[in-house]
């Protein structure tokens, strides 16, 4: 889902969502994570967007019948049993699939477009539902592309979701720019509809194919295509 108008303004600003878009899904580290927690391989099963059919409470989410935290905070009880203790929040799930090692989660692809926007003089946003809620504050010291970031809007602090507008408009406040300057990226449809609605242009991020999004933001942001991103995947 991706709609194009042009902006109005020669100010142009990123705005990212953070899990699935810079960093890769916990669908896609099954393997990592069952290592790390001493599970058998293939021991988790659910593979929400690589595989909904097979995934019911994935289906319930994107129908909205339950809240994304509450697939992520259902499939952290899960996991919690498997390993034969009591997991009560998201963070604990991505803090121990991830091990000590959070920076091996990070999109290479993410880190080039960044890059590249931040060299091309965008301003860059991340407007989060919940990364210190799921990923724990302690990440952003430890990840070096995020400070890149002029801002970090993460609803673990001001209590307003995507795709509820109000979001989109705090981010667009804290960033300095106008709506229309900003390309908004994300993984889930109805907040990509949000952007939409809030007047930013929109990419819907295909997490199966990383380079091709990001190389279709940066073209929407008139932002030269660094080589690695020029072969879309």
């Amino acid at each position: 889902m991706t709609r194009t108008p042009a902006p109005r303004t020669r100010e142009r600003a990123l705005v990212l969502d953070f899990g699935g878009v810079i960093t890769r899904t916990l669908f896609e580290t099954h393997d990592i994570t069952e290592a790390v927690l001493g599970l058998a391989r293939g021991s988790l099963a659910w593979r929400g967007p690589f595989d909904p059919e097979s995934d019911p409470l994935w289906q319930d989410m994107q129908a909205g019948r339950i809240s994304e935290r509450d697939y992520w905070l259902t499939r952290a009880k899960e996991v919690g049993r498997q390993v034969g203790e009591n997991w009560d929040s998201m963070e604990t799930l991505v803090t121990r699939a991830r091990g000590a090692d959070p920076v091996s989660a990070i999109r290479p692809e993410a880190v080039v477009a960044i890059e590249a926007a931040r060299a091309a003089g965008c301003r860059l946003a991340i407007l989060s539902n919940e990364l210190d809620l799921f990923y724990g504050r302690e990440l952003r010291r430890r990840v070096e592309v995020l400070r890149h970031f002029d801002c970090i809007v993460d609803a673990t602090y001001t209590g307003v979701l995507k795709p509820d507008l109000r979001a989109y408009a705090l981010c667009v406040e804290r960033l300095g720019v106008p709506a229309a300057a900003c390309v908004f990226v994300d993984d889930q449809p109805r907040n990509v509809e949000g952007a939409l609605q809030a007047g930013m242009r929109s990419v819907q991020f295909d997490i199966v194919r990383p380079a091709r999004s990001y190389g279709q933001v940066l073209a929407m942001l008139g932002v030269p295509l660094p080589p690695t991103l020029q072969a879309a995947d």
